[in-house]
């Protein structure tokens, strides 16, 4: 195979432009050095995570918004089996005394890369069905990991710096970011948590987390006194993920405050597909940004409580320019 890059121009959902490159298998795009520097060292897997985003669409604030954008909790009818749950669900519930939906998120993938969906619905299948007991320390890693090809996993996209690489294991980050999310919404303890080096497509600046073998995991505390269950599955490209228990979930609403900004810039690159003179635009690029997250908590009959989420920095990623040679 040549080494050549295929590119596709995606457009807008829901106001916004996504992007990203299919490349050949080796094939590295040479850009300008974008994301967090992956740390170097024996036996460290690159992050299995990928693509970027202009901006995204209003948060669907509360439970009970209306508007669905590609990402937000969900209601119990809306979950792909409710309508007819799977037996093991309905023994899992009883087994835990699991009598209420306590929280469920969903994002949607938009335009997956080589194998991302088939990863995303494979680290769903290990989720599904896990018992977080009462104080216990729950690990995204240990439980959809190791992403081998033994264990199912296929070539998806992955960040490295700027650069977007086909790696065994890549796109499961969506996993990690829709859990943290019904994490949120559920209000439990969230133990860690790692962003992105640059915006994902799926969710806002602050509302992501990134997983990595030897290097990220996203981990979270039961707190509650009664066992929880996580259940996830697929519906077309969107992954959901909702947990069953028994206390009462507390509205959420999220806060995001920009801190800072990096401008983006603009790199050309000859092509050998466009004739001579002609320009087409790559990736629009979008400027770095530094956003406080935080979320107002209230329960019924309470005050709302504001709960800090820490400060988050994301990269700038160029506009890229390609013109005939």
């Amino acid at each position: 195979m040549g080494k050549s890059a295929a590119v596709v121009l995606l457009a807008g959902l829901y106001g916004y432009l996504l992007f990203s490159r299919f490349l050949a298998p080796g094939y590295v795009p040479s850009l300008a050095p974008l994301g967090s520097p992956i740390p170097q060292g024996e036996g460290l897997e690159l992050p299995h995570c990928a693509r970027s985003v202009l901006s995204h669409p209003g948060d669907p604030g509360g439970q009970g918004a209306a508007a669905r954008p590609p990402y937000g909790p969900v209601p119990e009818e809306e979950l792909p089996w409710f309508a007819d749950p799977p037996r093991r669900l309905l023994e899992l519930r009883q087994h835990i005394g699991a009598s209420r939906l306590v929280a469920a998120f969903h994002t949607q993938l938009p335009h997956p890369l080589w194998e991302e969906q088939h990863n995303v619905a494979l680290g769903a299948h290990y989720l599904t069905g896990r018992i977080v007991e009462p104080g216990e320390t729950f690990s995204l890693l240990r439980v959809i990991g190791p992403f081998t090809r033994e264990r199912g996993y296929r070539e998806g996209p992955t960040y490295v710096g700027a650069k977007v690489i086909p790696t065994v294991g890549g796109g499961v980050c969506k996993i990690a970011t829709t859990l943290y999310n019904a994490v949120i919404y559920a209000d439990l303890t969230v133990v860690e948590r790692h962003p992105h080096s640059m915006p994902v497509p799926y969710v806002p600046p602050g509302r992501d987390a990134a997983i990595a073998t030897g290097h990220k995991d996203f981990r979270f505390r039961n707190d509650t006194d009664a066992p929880l269950l996580l259940w996830a599955g697929m519906r077309g490209t969107a992954l959901y993920i909702a947990f069953y228990g028994r206390h009462v979930a507390p509205r959420v609403e999220w806060g995001h405050e920009e801190l800072g900004r990096q401008k983006t810039w603009t790199v050309r690159q000859a092509s050998g597909t466009l004739p001579k003179g002609a320009e087409r635009v790559v990736m629009e690029g979008h400027d770095g940004v530094t956003v406080r997250s935080w979320v107002t908590v209230t329960y019924p009959g309470q005050p709302p409580l504001r709960r800090e989420l820490g400060v988050d920095t994301y990269r700038p990623l160029p506009r890229v320019v390609e013109y005939g040679a």
